[in-house]
C-alpha cells in the first residue's frame, strides 16, 4: 500500500529556547531531535529531559516501543496483528493496544455517522490496483465496521472483511511514545509520528507552533494535532481522485482541502480529520456536540478556512 504522507503539509517551530526553568548560573539542558520510522513514514521527536544523560536511553527504549507497536498496527508486515486479522477474520487474545484503537475508532464511526470505517480496506485496494467496476463494487459490499465484533478476549468479523488502521494509528502510536516520555520525566517535548503529541509547550512560556499548508498556524501545550489533506495521495495522476473514500457511496472524494483537528488526544484527532474531511459544515458541528474540547480547522478548495468547536 503506498503511503499516504500528510507530514509534508505541516512545519514546526522546533527552536526551543530556555525549555527548562534553570537556577541562576545554570544553563538549561538542550533538547536532543530523533529522526526515525514509524508506520514506514518519516517520524520526528523533540525530547526534553532534565537529565540529558538519560536522553539517549530513552531514544532507545522509543525505538523498541515503536517496533513493538508496528508490530500490531502496519499493513506493510504479513506478521503484524492486524494483518494476520485479516486474512483469518478473527484474532484470540488481541493486544490490549489493538483493542484500545478499535474501540476508538468505534467512537469516531459512530461521531461521523459512519465516515470513518476502518473496513474502506478492500475498497481502497480495489482503487489503487485499477480495479474495474465489478471488482470495485463487490469491495463496496463489504464496508460495515458495524460487522467488527471486539472485546478483549477476541476480535472477529465476516470472511472478506479487512481493515486498515492508518487513519487513526499513527496518532495512536503518537500517544503511547508521548505517555512513555511523561513517564519517564520528559517536558516541553514534541511527538511527530505522522500526527502531533505535545508535552507541555515549547518552552515554559511559549507553545509549540506548527505551521499548516494554505496558510495558519496551531499553538500546541498539552495539546494533539491531526492534519489530513485530500492531495496527500490520489488514486490517478490527475489528482482528480482522492485517497480517501466516502463508505456511504464507495466514492473517494473529499469535503475539503484540508482538516486539522487539535484535540487531547492524538489518536482522536486523527480519526476525526480522517472521518471529517468527508463531512459537510453541518455535520461537522454535529459530531463536535458530543466532543467537548475539540477544535476543527477547515479550508476549502477556495482556500478559505471554517473554524469549528472551541
Amino acid at each position: 500500500m503506498p503511503c499516504i504522507d500528510r507530514r509534508r503539509f505541516i512545519t514546526i517551530a522546533a527552536a526551543m529556547g530556555a525549555a527548562l526553568a534553570a537556577g541562576p548560573g545554570h544553563a538549561a539542558p538542550q533538547p536532543v531531535t530523533w529522526r526515525g520510522q514509524a508506520m514506514g513514514a518519516e517520524a520526528t521527536l523533540i525530547l526534553n529531559h532534565p537529565d540529558p544523560e538519560q536522553a539517549g536511553a530513552i531514544l532507545r527504549r522509543v525505538e523498541s516501543e515503536l517496533r513493538r507497536l508496528e508490530g500490531i498496527f502496519t499493513l506493510y508486515r504479513a506478521d503484524s496483528e492486524l494483518s494476520r486479522l485479516n486474512r483469518t477474520g478473527a484474532l484470540a487474545a488481541p493486544s490490549p493496544e489493538l483493542v484500545e484503537a478499535l474501540l476508538l475508532a468505534r467512537q469516531v464511526h459512530a461521531a461521523t455517522q459512519g465516515r470513518f470505517d476502518p473496513t474502506v480496506q478492500p475498497l481502497w485496494r480495489a482503487y489503487a490496483t485499477g480495479a474495474d467496476a465489478t471488482e470495485v463494487a463487490t469491495a463496496r459490499a463489504l464496508i460495515s465496521f458495524d460487522r467488527v465484533h471486539v472485546s478483549e478476549d477476541r476480535i472477529a468479523m465476516p470472511r472478506g472483511t479487512e481493515l486498515t488502521l492508518n487513519g487513526i494509528a499513527q496518532g495512536f502510536i503518537s500517544d503511547r511514545i508521548a505517555a512513555m516520555l511523561r513517564a519517564e520525566g520528559a517536558r516541553h517535548t514534541l511527538v511527530n509520528m505522522g500526527e502531533i503529541s505535545a508535552i507541555g509547550g515549547r518552552s515554559a512560556h511559549d507553545p509549540w507552533r506548527v505551521g499548516l499548508s494554505g496558510g495558519g498556524e496551531v499553538e500546541l501545550a498539552d495539546r494533539a494535532l491531526a492534519v489530513t489533506e485530500a492531495a496527500g495521495y490520489s488514486f490517478d495522476a490527475e489528482g482528480r481522485l482522492p485517497h480517501l473514500i466516502d463508505p456511504g457511496t464507495g466514492a473517494p472524494r473529499a469535503e475539503w482541502r484540508r482538516i486539522a483537528v487539535i484535540a487531547p488526544q492524538a489518536g482522536l484527532a486523527d480519526a476525526l480529520s480522517t472521518g471529517l474531511s468527508l463531512a459537510p459544515a453541518p455535520a461537522i458541528r454535529g459530531a463536535l456536540a458530543g466532543l467537548p474540547g475539540i477544535q476543527v480547522r477547515a479550508l476549502d478548495a477556495q482556500g478559505r478556512e471554517s473554524r469549528f468547536g472551541g
